[in-house]
């Protein structure tokens, strides 16, 4: 009997499908053309061909979640002295905003991941299981730039979950599957495949480095699975390019390597860290390309190298492209940063990299925590002083990559300003990097407060913001 069966990513049809029915071979080696014999199918086995199994397997470990905040309302009646008298705190009651996501348990404890996005400054998180269970969560670990947390739930038994893929497997024109809540409708699967690999510049985030998919997602899928056809998450949904609000077939999805190595950092109670390289790359431009003899525009090329530094320490120079590193081809500078970031920490990794003089090399290039030298030593400055509400720390690699910073920056940074506070009416804002205080470079921030009292008759300071030197003069 003719059969259909799903197997990986292929279809397979018996000989009698492709061929009608089965035909004497001729006794010529001339290759004879068959016909197509048109009929109908005999059979259920010709005609169910249903991804359904796989659901069943799959969608119990994709789950619902529901974060909510409280969001400070001020009454028009706030300051009135009459209606405080007789309403008191009720005139500022709190508003409560909700926002409904989806999620992946990839743990039998009860973790779970989805995106930053969907439970970012959540007071509340509550997850609901496909079976109906509903749980509180808590947030282990979140991190803006990769758009991706973990909440944790508690169960008297294993919950299901998705087994995570390797991502680096995937090939475009892979059948996938993607689970998630669109629309807060309910649990819904739509399939596709895979449309391409290693998209960048899709979201904010500096590891943009995407999964795209046509199968259909939606506001809500956000968090859901990308499920590979061994019943594996090969991504989680994060975004996708609409015009309308709606899916048009162009969807995102956070490599699923990416999703373990941000799962692992969890599950060992520790920070999401990307290994501290000491330098900046570019793309390069096909102008670079021709000159140092590339066939195409390809790689990172780098940009400047911080003294001491790991990239220092391998050899690496301005001007040299990254091409390669563990085997993996470099596109760009997006692309490195996502293989630094997955590949961990305190171990060393190999770069290929072409130097200014045409020569092609290999480099080992050591991967640790970027280093908090000098301390960061936060200060929140007072006194009768235009600084005053700023909360200060020292820049060292660490900070900066907190912050979204350059590494190779030196001084004090602002990280946090306190409304209608002087530093709010002079214009500081938090990331701003304060050079210089009276024509005199900022060292540290006992430096910075200590000058910042001394300026009875006015202070000139200069501010790097974005790039851009900013120059102020207070009295």
């Amino acid at each position: 009997m003719t059969r259909f069966r799903l197997a990986g990513a292929a279809l397979f049809l018996s000989a009698s499908v492709l061929a009608g029915s089965a035909m004497a071979q001729p006794a010529s080696n001339m290759p004879v053309p068959v016909q197509p014999v048109e009929r109908a199918p005999s059979g259920e086995a010709e005609v169910k061909l249903t991804f359904a199994p796989l659901v069943k397997k799959t969608a119990p470990a994709v789950v619902n979640v529901y974060a909510a905040k409280r969001v400070p309302q001020r009454s028009p009646f706030a300051g009135d002295p009459f209606f405080e008298q007789f309403f008191g705190n009720q005139l500022r009651r709190p508003r409560l905003e909700s926002s409904l996501g989806s999620g992946v348990i990839v743990d039998p404890s009860g973790l779970i991941v989805t995106n930053n996005h969907v439970i970012e400054g959540a007071d509340e998180v509550r997850v609901a299981l496909a079976d109906g269970r509903e749980f509180d969560a808590e947030i282990l670990l979140k991190d803006r730039r990769a758009d991706l947390a973990v909440l944790r739930i508690q169960g008297d038994k294993p919950f299901p979950i998705a087994p995570i893929a390797d991502s680096d497997t995937a090939e475009i024109g892979d059948l996938v599957l993607a689970i998630g809540n669109p629309f807060g409708i309910g649990q819904t699967v739509t399939s596709g495949i895979v449309s391409a690999l290693a998209r960048t510049h899709v979201g904010s985030d500096d590891l943009g480095y995407f999964i795209q998919t046509d199968a259909a997602i939606n506001p809500g899928n956000s968090g859901g699975a990308l499920i590979d056809m061994r019943g594996e998450l090969v991504g989680v949904n994060t975004a996708i390019f609409s015009r309308s609000g709606g899916s048009l077939g162009i969807g995102f999805a956070i490599p699923s390597n990416m999703v373990r190595a941000f799962v692992d950092a969890a599950r060992e109670g520790r920070p999401f860290l990307r290994p501290y390289v000491g330098a900046s790359f570019v793309p390069v431009t096909p102008d670079i390309a021709e000159a140092i003899g590339l066939e195409r525009p390809t790689g990172a090329l780098v940009q400047g190298v911080v003294d001491g530094g790991p990239a220092s320490e391998a050899g690496l120079r301005p001007g040299d492209v990254v091409l390669g590193m563990d085997g993996f081809t470099i596109e760009g500078p997006d692309s490195l940063g996502y293989r630094l970031a997955t590949a961990g920490l305190d171990r060393e990794t190999e770069l290929t990299v072409r130097s200014s003089d045409g020569k092609t090399e290999r480099v080992r290039l050591e991967l640790a925590e970027a280093p908090e030298t000098p301390p960061r030593d936060e200060r929140t400055l007072e006194g009768q002083t235009p600084f005053s509400g700023a909360t200060v720390v020292n820049l060292s690699p660490r900070v900066a990559d907190e912050l979204e910073l350059q590494q190779n920056k030196n001084g004090v940074v602002v990280t946090e300003v306190e409304p209608r506070s002087a530093a709010a009416r002079l214009g500081l804002q938090p990331k701003d990097i304060v050079l210089s205080l009276n024509g005199r470079e900022v060292e540290s921030t006992a430096d910075l407060e200590r000058r910042a009292e001394d300026g009875r008759r006015g202070w000139r300071l200069e501010v790097e913001r974005d790039g851009k030197v900013l120059t102020q003069l207070v009295r």
